[in-house]
């Protein structure tokens, strides 16, 4: 093996770019520094007159919480894969000499922003970057949810008929330590999915009902660039339908329909869009007992062609991100389901903007 060189984690580098480096596209195309503005409100940092150890750059911190939302990692891999990998370093603007945060200040820094409710703002902001881009909200707007796992909780009968209440049992006051690992907000909810064909070719007449725990992502794409211009967080038991009228509607959108599958076909969802001067494209239901009519079996059809792109925004969230809820509670949940958007948003970003250059 040859002795190191000076150049050489120059040449390790430039190699990286040749093949592609994620991380580097994000750095020539995403403006991280018109996120320090927010972050320094949200994080409210001292001015450093008493002292102490100064605290880590706010956007440096940020992108590491992409780094981590992008590849799934927790805290300690984190720290972990940011002191092994070149890439990580060179996106973060550190050299092999620079310290490195640790898993606790990550930690730390993702808390302070959580309890400062930073997201939305941060979501906003990159939102606004977006449009002055030139990718404005076009040709209406398509919304759904999908299920986010969290770790299960085993609890007791009793422990669950407490929370149900909205009370905290007693076992958990008298132990904080206990209490702190225990998700109140999360929920169990049935996640319906098409029953499979049987080894001799016969489909059963009933869909499968699998238990699931943990939360829901609601969002709302714009149909033109399948980016998301509003989304929400709740636990997996709340109702489809009732979010459409909790500012799920982007009404800067330019065109103004909406499709969303039937899970949203309310009464009072129709009557809210109409008010707010909305189209609804929401997918009819099927008469009960009844058998559907053609014309909105073609009706429906057509509209699941447009309705199916936000389809693709949760598979690559899901597959891309591994969109996970490790952490405890409806405020963290909504901050990492947040993470995930806008790095949704992010990637997105540099798709659209890589088929606009060769074009």
């Amino acid at each position: 093996m040859k002795p190191p060189a000076f150049f050489d984690v120059e040449e390790r580098l430039a190699r990286l770019s040749g093949l592609g480096d994620q991380l580097e596209a994000f750095s020539r195309t995403v403006d991280f520094e018109t996120l320090r503005s927010d972050l320094d409100k949200a994080l409210a940092y001292a001015d450093g007159s008493k002292g102490g150890r100064p605290p880590f750059d706010p956007v440096l911190m940020f992108k590491i919480l992409v780094i981590q939302t992008l590849n799934n990692l927790s805290d300690e891999r984190t720290e972990y894969l940011i002191n092994d990998r070149l890439s990580f370093m060179r996106f973060l603007g550190l050299g092999l000499s620079d310290r490195v945060p640790d898993a606790k200040t990550v930690w730390l820094f993702r808390e302070r922003l959580t309890q400062g409710g930073a997201i939305e703002k941060l979501f906003e902001r990159f939102d606004a970057i977006l449009r002055t881009a030139g990718y404005l909200p076009m040709s209406g707007q398509i919304v759904d949810a999908t299920l986010v796992a969290a770790p299960k909780q085993r609890n007791t009968n009793a422990e669950k008929a407490d929370i149900r209440e909205g009370r905290i049992p007693q076992d958990w006051q008298d132990k904080p330590s206990k209490l702190s690992h225990k998700d109140r907000h999360a929920r169990w909810t049935l996640k319906f999915t098409k029953a499979k064909r049987q080894d001799d070719g016969t489909i059963p007449a009933t869909d499968l009902a699998i238990p699931f725990f943990g939360y829901k992502s609601h969002i709302s794409i714009d149909r033109k660039f399948r980016l998301i211009r509003k989304w929400k967080a709740t636990d997996a038991a709340a109702s489809d339908g009732a979010r459409l009228r909790e500012g799920l509607l982007d009404k800067t959108n330019t065109a103004s329909s909406v499709w969303a599958d039937t899970a949203y076909r309310s009464k009072a969802n129709e009557d809210f869009m109409e008010k707010q001067g909305f189209v609804s494209k929401v997918h009819r239901k099927k008469p009960h007992l009844k058998p559907m009519p053609r014309h909105i079996q073609r009706s429906n059809a057509g509209k699941s062609i447009i309705r199916s792109r936000v389809e693709h925004v949760f598979a690559d969230q899901k597959s891309q991100t591994g969109l996970f809820v490790r952490t405890v509670g409806i405020t963290r949940a909504t901050m990492r389901i947040g993470l995930a958007n806008i790095v949704y948003n992010m990637r997105r970003f540099l798709f659209l903007e890589r088929i606009s250059a060769a074009a």
